[in-house]
Parts: structure tokens; C-alpha cells; sequence
């Protein structure tokens, strides 16, 4: 449904509401905002693109000389809060960024992924869907409003109350989310104790991103509300299973069929989706900085704890990278579950569609899918079978994204550069920082 500026003026009036936020995502995929007074002036100013706000202050943007930017609303991301107080409800709406001279900045992650939707369309298909899987963990808050590492169940997977004590939290967070517009297909306990998930329905990749930044924002909003500090850090918790967000992805025509399938293909499979799976592989190792962007995330991508390690694709297994999930028709899709909840979303997209188009685009060939699980195979038998790994520090995957030319074109200069940086400092403070482990293994030992 098309939203309008009417339709806005008309909700900022009936529903009493008296701030707005301006959304937008800065190049570490954090959700930041400008917020307004939801008076007439602002909303004219909102409505004519005249919303200017500093870059130079947000991660990866703009030098301080060249700081002014501009925020662009798309109308039709336009949600109504069901938080607020006396003061009056709050809305948000996401913006792109522009710059000054009325062209889209470069480094505007959401940006990122528009320009290869563009080539998506250029190549002849009309629609990326995504459907995301986004994991997180409830901790309990201390006595100073703190997070800890304390959880408020003991539940497993599928687990119910009165293990699983968090029922109510996530049903109010489902209720919040299907107000602001989700179709919400299952809330459930996951596999880790105090670990959760929550799946919506698939859409287009950009409003599925949009739907990813929304979704993390009430996370966090309602947990507070109950005392809990929700995270979507990869690996919290060491000897249990990290938090993943799998991508579920599909191509569709112009005439609205989906192009992975085809029933005479093998496994039901197109071409096209054949190709796609081949340009997933060939580049994985390489996009693996940004699909799993923290120090943090590789600490997830270990054998044992469900997490994909082995660059490799199969149907029913569960343990490659890549899984095709039995569903066929309008449901054909290419699940990848390497990706983490710490993720941008737009450019993790972007880079996704960027490289399952270069398959097509080269008419790769996908190599056989592998059945049997790879976990409990010796290193002879996954290299014969061509199984090779993921990277296992986040150093090495920054070092392996800027070799990719389709990865880092995918990404542009503004937004590569900037994220390298970003993560090269990241890496050294890490690298430098002596750790418990440390002190507890050497410390009387040397």
C-alpha cells in the first residue's frame, strides 16, 4: 500500500502524535535517527527533502568539511509507534541520505542495496525476496539497569512456559510488530538457553531489510520494558550455540514466477537457481566480512554449535553453508546460514545479490550437493569432496573481501574503504587486548 503525505498529516493529527524520527543506517548497520517535532513546518521540510542533518558525526559518512546531509523519507516505511507518554506518540519514518547536491550518497548502506537492485533489474529479474531468520538473547538487567549475562529461563528448543519464562515477553513483542505491520510466521525458544527467535515473512530485500532494522529496534524497546537487555551479538556465551540470522533468498520474474524453480531441474531446481547457489559459493569466502562483520562472529563460525563452517550446499543437510529448503513452487528458495544478527542488512544484501547474479550472469555450475554431514568428515574426505572453509578471523575475511572485485564493486569505494578502516581498528584493539583466557593458561604456567 502507498503512503502519502496526506495520510501522514492525517495520523500525525488523529493519533495525537508529537515527535518523528528519521531513520537511516549508518555503514556498521547500526539504526540512528534525527528526531523532529511533528509540527506542520517540520512536516513540509520532511515532505520537500529538506531535512539536512551532520555526517560528519556518524560512522563511515563524511569528513568534518563536508558534513552537511540530507535525509530523503520513503513515505511508504511510515510506522506508528505503540510506545510513547504524556508528551504524545512517536513516529519514524526510514530515510535515504543525500548529499547537498540532490544525489544519493555512496556511503548510505540502504543506498548500496538499491543500486543492485538496479542490476538485478537490468539483468532481466524484477524481485530479490528475503526471508530472515534473526536470533537474540534475553539477559537479565542488574540492580544499575545493566546488561548481564544472567537469563531468565532455562528452556530449550520449542521449549514452553514454565521453562521457557520469556513467553510473555516475545508475545509482546510479536503483538507490537504485528500492529506496525509484520505477518509474523512463528516465535519460538531456540536451541541455547535465554535464546530466542522470531521469523517474519518474506518481501522484497529492501523492505525486508527495513523490516530487520524495525524488528531490532522493538526487541530492545519491549525487552527493557520487562527487565531484560535483548542482544543480537553473534556469540554472547561461550560453550553454547551462537545466534545466527539465516537468509532465505528467491529471484522472481516480471511475470511473477519464481526463477529458482523448475520442476524438471534437478532437485527442482533451475538453472538460474543452480547458478546463483555456484555464485554464492565462489565468492562466500570473500563476502564473509561482511555477512559476519565483529571479532565476535567468529566466534559463532566453530564445528559443534549448529553454525555453517564448510563452504558447500546440500538440500535436507543442515550442515553446509547453503541449504534448499524442501518447499517448491512461489516457496523455492536459497537458504545461506552463515549470516549473523550483527550484519547490516542492505549491504549484506547487496553483496548476497551481487554475487548469486555473477553465477548467473557466468552460468556457473553449482558442484554436487553434499548429504552426508560434513561435521564428522575427516579434512581427507572434505577436500576431496572440494569442501573448504570459511574464514576464521574476522582479519583474515577483511584481508579476503577487498580481493573480491565483484564483492567490493558490489559494495562501492565510499563504503568499502570506510568499512575496511572501520574493521582493521576494530581488529588491533582486539589483537592487543589480553584477555581471562589468557591469564588463566600462562600466567602461573610461564
Amino acid at each position: 500500500m502507498t503512503i502519502t503525505a496526506t495520510d501522514i498529516r492525517r495520523d500525525v493529527k488523529e493519533k495525537n502524535i508529537k515527535f518523528l524520527r528519521l531513520m537511516f543506517t549508518d555503514i556498521l548497520g547500526t539504526l540512528k535517527n534525527v528526531e523532529v517535532p511533528a509540527t506542520d513546518e517540520q512536516l513540509d521540510k520532511l515532505f520537500e527533502n529538506k531535512m539536512m542533518f551532520d555526517g560528519s558525526s556518524i560512522e563511515g559518512f563524511v569528513r568534518i568539511n563536508e558534513s552537511d546531509m540530507y535525509l530523503y523519507p520513503d513515505l511508504d516505511t511510515w510506522i506508528v509507534f505503540p510506545w510513547g507518554d504524556e508528551n504524545g506518540k512517536v513516529a519514524g519514518v526510514i530515510c535515504d541520505v543525500y548529499t547537498p547536491e540532490g544525489e544519493p550518497f555512496a556511503g548510505d548502506p540502504r543506498g548500496v542495496l538499491k543500486r543492485n537492485l538496479k542490476k538485478m533489474e537490468e539483468a532481466g529479474f524484477a524481485n530479490f525476496n528475503l526471508g530472515p531468520e534473526p536470533e537474540f538473547f534475553l539477559f537479565k538487567l542488574n540492580e544499575k539497569d545493566e546488561p548481564t549475562l544472567e537469563v531468565n529461563d532455562k528452556g530449550g528448543y520449542f521449549d514452553l512456559a514454565p521453562t521457557d519464562l520469556a513467553g510473555n515477553t516475545r508475545r509482546e513483542i510479536v503483538n507490537v510488530l504485528t500492529d506496525l505491520g509484520f505477518e509474523v510466521e512463528a516465535s519460538h525458544h531456540e536451541v541455547a538457553i535465554g535464546q530466542h527467535e522470531i521469523d517474519f515473512k518474506y518481501t522484497d530485500a529492501l523492505k525486508a531489510c527495513d523490516n530487520i532494522q524495525i524488528f531490532k529496534l522493538v526487541v530492545k524497546t519491549i525487552a527493557r520494558k520487562h527487565g531484560l537487555h535483548a542482544t543480537f551479538m553473534a556469540k554472547p556465551v561461550h560453550g553454547i550455540n551462537g545466534s545466527g540470522m539465516h537468509c532465505n533468498m528467491s529471484l522472481f520474474t516480471a511475470d511473477g514466477e519464481n526463477a529458482f524453480e523448475d520442476p524438471a531441474g534437478d532437485m527442482g531446481l533451475s538453472d538460474v537457481a543452480h547458478s546463483f547457489i555456484a555464485g554464492l559459493l565462489d565468492h562466500a569466502y570473500n563476502f564473509t566480512a561482511i555477512t559476519n562483520p565483529t571479532v565476535n562472529s567468529f566466534k559463532r563460525l566453530v564445528p559443534g554449535y549448529e553454525a555453517p563452517v564448510y563452504i558447500a550446499w546440500a538440500g535436507r543437510n543442515r550442515s553446509p553453508l547453503i541449504r534448499v529448503p524442501a518447499s517448491r513452487g512461489k516457496s523455492t528458495r536459497v537458504e545461506l546460514r552463515a549470516v549473523d544478527p550483527t550484519a547490516n542488512p542492505y549491504l549484506t544484501l547487496g553483496v548476497l545479490l551481487a554475487a548469486g547474479l555473477d553465477g548467473v550472469n557466468r552460468k556457473l555450475e553449482a558442484p554436487a550437493a553434499i548429504e552426508d554431514n560434513i561435521y564428522v568428515m575427516t579434512e581427507e574426505e572434505r577436500k576431496a569432496h572440494g569442501i573448504t572453509d570459511l574464514p576464521s578471523t574476522l582479519h583474515n575475511a577483511v584481508k579476503a573481501l577487498q580481493e573480491d572485485e565483484v564483492v567490493t564493486e558490489a559494495l562501492g569505494g565510499h563504503v568499502l574503504a570506510n568499512f575496511v578502516e572501520a574493521k582493521r581498528i576494530e581488529w588491533a584493539s582486539y589483537a592487543q587486548y589480553v584477555s581471562q583466557w589468557e591469564l588463566d593458561n600462562y600466567l602461573e604456567l610461564y
